[in-house]
């Protein structure tokens, strides 16, 4: 063999073993690409059960609730934010039978899973639960300032003492010139909430002390009508919640009420247990059929979110808040449930 023969088979040789090396080095590679794939793999597996999890928070069903229509516009409004933001697969109806009304569908089998409340329950109320089973939570939800309204064309009775309110919604007086002489020789026309609404219940009971009321009284079932009725009748007095007022207040005056310190108008600043509206201030509540919470998760997570939320909506809706610890115990209580 020759040199160039030999030299020749040498660069063979050696091209051969530099391509064997590539070779090997791009199996290596591949197998190193493959495993990171799988492991990219078990990763995105591996976040599958917090996705699980996210899903499992997301809830179906529907809650429904029943009762006052002074606390009607707040239940509203938070349950029109928990389906948009919190729990679109549920549904929360909200009615108005009136408190009392409201209780009669809550206290039976099957029935409502809150009742709104503009009084506290009764206590042949909570007797029936016991005879049903039914276990009932209380839930205080705001302060409600009741509201002494009359049409915007009286530019006279402004001021009322209030003992000059029970006269009036007791007939002890009947013509606006008995309570000034100066006041228009008319009849007065009394108005307020039907014996279905917690709002009546608590002007006979805290108000005029169950006196009976004068015998004309115009008593309704719907807000709205009582709204319209006083707005257009000139003579026209009125009572309802604070809520109702200040969303008509281009179609009503709130009088100014002296308790012994001089005319005080309802506001949210004036309402309050403790402020200078207190003689015509109360809780308002709702009412939840623990039994239903317990069934139906839902309806707990409703009555947690209304604990946890229900003061950033009490005044939009015309309700002075609760005090924060007030709400935090009760959104313990009703974590533990």
């Amino acid at each position: 063999m020759n040199i160039k023969k030999l030299l020749m088979l040498l660069m063979v040789a050696a091209l051969a073993v530099v391509l064997v090396a590539c070779g090997g080095a791009d199996e290596g590679e591949g197998e190193s690409n493959d495993s990171s794939a799988e492991g990219e793999t078990e990763d995105t597996s591996g976040d599958e059960p917090a996705e699980e999890e996210e899903a499992s928070d997301e809830l179906e069903g529907t809650v429904v609730i029943d009762g006052s229509g002074t606390v009607f516009p707040l239940m509203q409004r938070l349950a029109e934010e928990y389906m948009v933001n919190e729990q679109p697969g549920v549904s929360v109806e909200v009615s108005r039978a009136g408190t009392s009304a409201g209780f009669e569908k809550f206290l039976v089998e099957d029935g409502t899973d809150f009742n709104d409340a503009s009084r506290l329950i009764k206590e042949e109320e909570q007797a029936k639960a016991d005879e049903l089973g039914i276990e009932v939570y209380e839930m205080k939800v705001a302060l409600d300032g009741l509201t002494i309204v009359t049409s915007p064309d009286n530019d006279w009775a402004t001021e009322l003492t209030a003992e000059q309110v029970n006269d009036i919604f007791l007939g002890n007086v009947t013509k606006w010139s008995e309570i000034n002489a100066e006041w228009p020789d008319e009849e007065i026309q009394t108005y307020g909430p039907n014996e279905n609404h917690g709002t009546y219940e608590f002007f006979y009971e805290s108000i005029v002390e169950e006196q009976d009321l004068v015998d004309t009284i115009n008593l309704q079932q719907e807000y709205s009508t009582l709204v319209t009725l006083v707005s257009e009748d000139k003579n026209a007095i009125g009572f309802f919640g604070f809520g109702y007022y200040d969303s008509n207040k281009e179609k009503l005056n709130a009088v100014g009420i002296d308790f012994g310190e001089g005319a005080v108008v309802p506001s949210l600043e004036t309402i309050g247990e403790e402020g200078p509206y207190a003689n015509y201030t109360r809780p308002v509540f709702t009412y939840l059929n623990v039994n239903n919470a317990k069934e139906k998760p839902e309806v707990l997570d409703y009555a947690i979110y209304v604990a946890e939320t229900i003061n950033d909506f009490a005044g939009e809706t015309g309700f002075a808040p609760i005090p924060d610890e007030e709400l935090q115990a009760q959104l313990e209580e009703l974590q533990g449930l």
